[in-house]
């Protein structure tokens, strides 16, 4: 079972590099951030015409999260139950008996910010009903676009980078808190090259000079830990034309 996640920064502009892509790769889900529409104005038919059943969850200009896979998603939930919060972040589904929960974290801002309150607040409700997902599905995979870089190695400037959002203590702390609960974070199950990144800014010829951070993030429960084969960022997709920030990253579940 392949599983991926990809923040498009526009499903809008990005259609067919995601047409393109699940032809490619050929995953079983795909969990998207970022899709930028309103659910009227959601691409499903082109999708499903794809081969891939879709669960959507959209806003205006802003955030917008997507669940494409291969076989129906049952139980499907959208944002975090019980957070009064009006941004499309979150969507979850149980596919072919793995509970898959695609997740846009706010990104905060900066630590003197409103923002950054909110963030925090966010997180721990995140982790709270994460808690409770956990117990009704021991088979469970929480990926999207984290925007915290848990490590100093997750980050190419970690002096540049200390204190500043998406890679504060408290937000460290947060992710910490979420594999506490007894998830893996699968890409760090294998060794992995150095300056791996995830995002790199669109500014400053980041990509071109590798300067990113690693943000985008697949943890896994305990009960699948041993079942996951390879773990991996494609980076390759980053030098698209007219690219999103951010490069998919894909996780390989055996079944057996």
């Amino acid at each position: 079972m392949k599983l991926a996640t990809w923040n498009v920064n526009s499903l809008g502009v990005r259609l067919p590099q995601v047409l393109d892509w699940l032809a490619a790769h050929q995953p079983d889900v795909l969990c998207l951030q970022e899709t930028k529409l309103t659910d009227d104005k959601f691409p499903h038919t082109e999708l499903s015409s794809a081969g891939y059943q879709v669960q959507w969850f959209g806003q205006k200009t802003y955030n917008g999260v997507a669940l494409i896979s291969r076989s129906a998603a049952t139980e499907i939930v959208k944002n975090i139950p019980g957070l009064d919060d009006p941004q499309a972040r979150v969507i979850a589904g149980t596919v072919e008996g793995v509970r898959v929960i695609g997740a846009y974290i706010p990104n905060g801002q900066d630590v003197e910010s409103d923002k950054f309150i909110y963030k925090l607040r966010w997180l721990t409700a995140l982790r709270e009903w994460l808690a409770t997902e956990l117990a009704a599905h021991p088979k469970l995979v929480l990926m999207g676009d984290y925007n915290i870089a848990p490590e100093d190695r997750d980050v190419h400037d970690p002096v540049l980078w200390a204190g500043q959002v998406l890679c504060t203590p408290e937000e460290r702390a947060h992710f910490k808190a979420l594999i506490a609960l007894g998830l893996s974070d699968a890409f760090r199950l294998f060794e992995q090259p150095p300056k791996s990144w995830s995002w790199w800014d669109y500014r400053n010829l980041a990509f071109r000079k590798n300067q990113g951070l690693r943000i985008d993030h697949i943890l896994v429960s305990d009960s699948l830990r041993a079942k996951v084969t390879a773990c991996v960022i494609d980076k390759p997709t980053r030098k698209n034309e007219r690219p999103s920030d951010h490069a998919p990253v894909l996780v390989d579940l055996d079944p057996g």
